[in-house]
């Protein structure tokens, strides 16, 4: 019946309302040669509570006047694919509740230069003073659909107002595709994948003013707003051979898991005993799940999953949906904090550990498993079901106490949830514990860098190659400055 309802639509049996404004835009663009993107925009979409993330389709690099005309008309369509239909019936919306628009953009030439996704606030612990950006190479689907292991950094909001420069974290993601056009007329799609170079890996994609400016655009849009916010931003091109070289902000739209969180109550899920880590990733939310292993590579092996079970793939997209809203767990080989699995899997309340790299081919269908994201920033998954308990504790009834409840600070991945307890600031920061879990480094190697460089010993190389994977394109000298 989805496929009959798309079919009747994109051939042109649905007489929906081209408007004369949109046949003379899709005119004038066809006549400038001008590359756009056809996008959806729903009346359900992006809503506090739900994202409808990624479910009506976006097309890209689209030339000529039958082109956009064919593509609005895809892009009306998929509001009635099977992965959009279920997400309306799991939300409670009716099937003709939901209306949809396009919008016909001007592409930012980002397959020339970098993308990704922002969140005023943090994505994991929910902590509303920090910015966390991240970014890829090339045009931002395959960030949002966590094809690819982006670079994270995250921006203190509150010294950012006070004009500081407090870019408080930063990782090289590995990078290892990027989207860019394809203008072969032999081809059928007008994007294509390619790998990435050694240097575009081990780099990052913006430089420090640009993660500033997206933080700062961020702040804006926040307080406009009055809300935590999803953002996509994309950059246009290098400014010499394409595009201006120029940062935009190509959608924005409320974040939606922690804006519907409850802040009086707080679950602790913990471990009671330890296993075998078959695989570690990025860990999504603060839950543990477990269960029985399905391994499926290809969505058109979906049916074959059954409720409970731990979902091991490569990535997800929404055509995923009807089974990840009924996962005990799920584990993905690549994607950042925002893509697409990251999401959804917060939205749903479900564990989720992204980017184990492997982790569907370690992991056998059948095993039994256990997903851990209740350990930090890494997510841990255990081979069989372990113990674990749930503590819950309510922040409104905690009694008064004469003598400061002060922190101990060690591992700086937990500051921006445990900061959220009630607590009277920070009595003791263990630097060496934060120098060994964090930055993994004695700080003389950094002050000696250029000694160690120019050594021939194995061991001293080996220590530079550590230096330069942890700084990226900020050279060890800087931090002594």
């Amino acid at each position: 019946m989805a496929r009959a309802i798309r079919r009747y639509v994109e051939d042109g049996g649905f007489l929906f309302a081209m408007c004369t404004a949109t046949e003379t835009l899709a005119i004038a663009l066809a006549a400038e040669g001008v590359d756009v993107a056809v996008r959806s925009s729903a009346t359900a979409e992006d809503l506090p509570d739900a994202s409808f993330a990624g479910q009506q389709e976006t097309y890209l690099n689209i030339h000529g006047y039958e082109n956009i005309i064919e593509n609005c008309r895809k892009c009306f369509a998929s509001l009635f694919t099977n992965r959009a239909i279920s997400y309306r019936q799991h939300q409670g919306f009716g099937q003709f509740d939901v209306y949809l628009s396009i919008t016909v953009q001007k592409m930012v030439r980002s397959d020339s230069s970098s993308s990704g996704v922002l969140f005023s606030i943090d994505t994991e612990s929910g902590f509303e003073d920090a910015v966390f950006i991240t970014g890829a190479w090339g045009l931002g689907e395959n960030v949002v659909q966590g094809a690819v292991n982006p670079d994270e950094y995250y921006v203190f909001k509150p010294t950012l107002k006070e004009g500081k420069r407090p870019i408080v974290g930063k990782k090289v993601g590995s990078k290892e595709i990027k989207m860019i056009y394809d203008n072969d007329p032999s081809t059928d799609e007008p994007v294509k994948n390619i790998d990435t170079t050694e240097d575009e890996q081990k780099n990052y994609v913006i430089n420090d003013d640009e993660i500033l400016k997206l933080a700062n655009w961020a702040c804006i849009i926040e307080d406009h707003y009055g809300k935590g916010m999803d953002i996509e931003w994309a950059k246009d091109g290098d400014g010499v051979n394409v595009g201006t070289g120029e940062l935009f902000i190509v959608q924005a739209r409320p974040e939606t898991v922690h804006s519907q969180a409850s802040k009086g109550v707080m679950e602790t899920y913990k471990l009671l005993e330890k296993g075998d880590v078959i695989v570690e990733g990025l860990a999504v939310g603060t839950k543990i799940g477990q269960g029985v292993a399905h391994c499926i590579d290809d969505v058109k092996d979906i049916h074959t999953f059954k409720k409970g079970e731990v979902l091991v793939t490569d990535m997800t997209d929404p055509d995923w949906e009807p089974i990840m809203k009924i996962a005990g767990a799920i584990i993905t080989n690549r994607g950042g904090r925002t893509c697409h699995a990251a999401i959804i899997s917060r939205e749903l309340g479900i564990p989720c550990v992204i980017g184990t790299g492997d982790g569907s081919k370690k992991i056998k269908t059948g095993q039994e498993i256990t997903a851990s994201s209740a350990e930090g920033e890494t997510g841990y998954v255990y081979d069989g079901l372990l113990k674990f308990e749930i503590e819950k504790t309510d922040l409104g009834n905690m009694p008064a106490t004469k003598t400061k409840i002060m922190m101990n600070l060690a591992i700086p991945e937990k500051a921006f949830a445990e900061c959220q307890i009630p607590n009277d600031g920070v009595g003791l920061a263990r630097e060496e514990f934060i120098i060994n879990s964090h930055i993994g480094l004695h700080p003389l190697a950094l002050v000696n860098y250029e000694e160690l460089k120019a050594s021939s010993d194995p061991d001293k190389q080996e220590i530079v190659k550590l230096i330069d994977a942890k700084t990226g394109d900020c050279p060890p000298f800087r931090l002594q400055e």
